[in-house]
């Protein structure tokens, strides 16, 4: 697939998890990000969108621990995310 195409289709995702709380953590991550991602961290990032909003919101803020297929260097540039601007 087109390195654009998934790149919307990521964003997509991430800013429509359910609940705006997620919605503002996970897209506002992604746009913060996604720029300088490869394959290897847009397959990351796929794959942990399967994941449940409460489960994201609570390991990025340190309420749960991460699991291990989860840590790394991606899971600790969310847990380090502090301010997202929202722009309408």
């Amino acid at each position: 697939m087109d390195r654009d195409i998934r790149l919307k289709r990521l964003r997509f995702r991430a800013w429509h998890r359910g609940t705006r709380e997620a919605d503002y953590m996970v897209g506002g991550f992604f746009d913060h990000h996604s720029a300088s991602w490869g394959e290897a961290e847009m397959d990351w990032f796929e794959a942990f969108m399967e994941e449940q909003d409460v489960d994201i919101m609570a390991w990025a803020m340190g309420v749960e621990p991460v699991p291990a297929q989860w840590q790394g260097p991606m899971m600790e540039a969310l847990m380090r995310l502090d301010y997202i601007e929202v722009l309408k």
